[in-house]
């Protein structure tokens, strides 16, 4: 008797697990890493929402749009402002149903189909202990010596190689090719994503690199190392913001809504800090973890919209290819 109750109890225990819907998420590979913040946001999710979230990494933009209606994703995470124009010409994502009034930005948001999770300003990270005086704006950066060399990231392959040239196209405007002239010989290498840059600086091979004045909290919070630290520039700084959006062919319409309402949810917002080094969207300064809130940051946010970044795109990495070839 009780073997038959046992075995009726895990019939319908293997029942109930098959039947539970699958919400798929394309991400980045950093953002489902251990270390990242998929984890925590997936088993979080999983106590509401009675399914089961599977996390697909790799590239996002590229392999929706091969794939078309077909794709698989219910919901694409980690796209950034600077492509959402290409995103959205592909009609496969949805409004996002949220209130975008819960969102803390410094910039005013009006999109209903791409939603931030999270932000920060782009910007020049250097070693207190190799530079004494670090730059205070781009005129700083483009006559400091030459001896102190920076490490950038290709606009043409990552996503912050591009918001530089939008920072600086932003600023210099018919300049910008000017002032990656004179940049050049400053620059070490350009490499093809983040990833690498930050491991050059952090070996020791350059005392400046590009990254965003986030970045030093996970040196403070895990290493107690206060000797990374962001140069803030007097002309502001360009804001980079993640995206989440919900695509427009889930067959799981409802349990998508629900983890859009989601990312805005302490649940998620609190899982961000610490796993993504990044300000939350939805949360005040006074809810951020304190190493968050005594970082340095700038009084001004640049930014471009979107249709602004696509019709500068193309001549910001000509230029910027055109002065680093000479």
């Amino acid at each position: 008797m009780k073997a038959s109750i046992f075995a009726a109890g895990i019939i319908a225990a293997t029942t109930a697990v098959a039947h539970a819907e699958t919400l798929t998420v394309y991400a980045p590979d950093y953002f489902t890493s251990e270390w990242g913040p998929g984890p925590t946001i997936e088993a979080e999710f999983e106590k509401v929402c009675d399914c089961d979230l599977d996390f697909v990494p790799g590239d996002l933009l590229p392999r929706i749009m091969l794939e078309g209606a077909n794709t698989r994703a219910d919901i694409v995470i980690g796209l950034n402002t600077d492509v959402t124009a290409k995103a959205r010409l592909t009609g496969l994502f949805a409004d996002h149903g949220q209130d975008n009034d819960k969102l803390e930005l410094p910039i005013e948001w009006t999109d209903s189909v791409f939603l931030p999770f999270d932000w920060a300003y782009v910007s020049f990270i250097y070693d207190t202990t190799k530079i004494d005086t670090p730059p205070t704006s781009f005129e700083d950066l483009r006559t400091m010596p030459e001896d102190q060399k920076v490490v950038i990231q290709d606009p043409r392959s990552s996503i912050s190689g591009l918001a530089l040239i939008l920072w600086v196209k932003a600023v210099y405007g018919d300049q910008a090719e000017a002032f990656w002239s004179d940049m050049a010989p400053r620059i070490l290498t350009v490499t093809k994503g983040w990833s690498e840059a930050y491991g050059l600086f952090t070996a020791g091979e350059a005392p400046m690199v590009l990254s965003y004045n986030t970045s030093p909290a996970y040196h403070i919070a895990f290493e107690e190392d206060l000797t990374k630290q962001a140069a803030i520039f007097d002309e502001g700084h360009y804001g980079f913001f993640e995206l989440v959006a919900k695509t427009s062919t889930t067959d799981n319409s409802e349990l998508a809504d629900q983890f859009m309402a989601f990312v805005l949810s302490d649940a998620f917002q609190n899982a961000i800090p610490m796993t993504n080094f990044s300000y939350p969207s939805a949360q005040p300064a006074s809810e951020w973890p304190q190493v968050f809130a005594d970082l340095p940051a700038p009084e001004k946010a640049l930014f471009f919209s979107e249709d602004e970044a696509e019709a500068v795109r193309a001549e910001a990495i000509e230029e910027w290819r055109r002065a680093l070839s000479q």
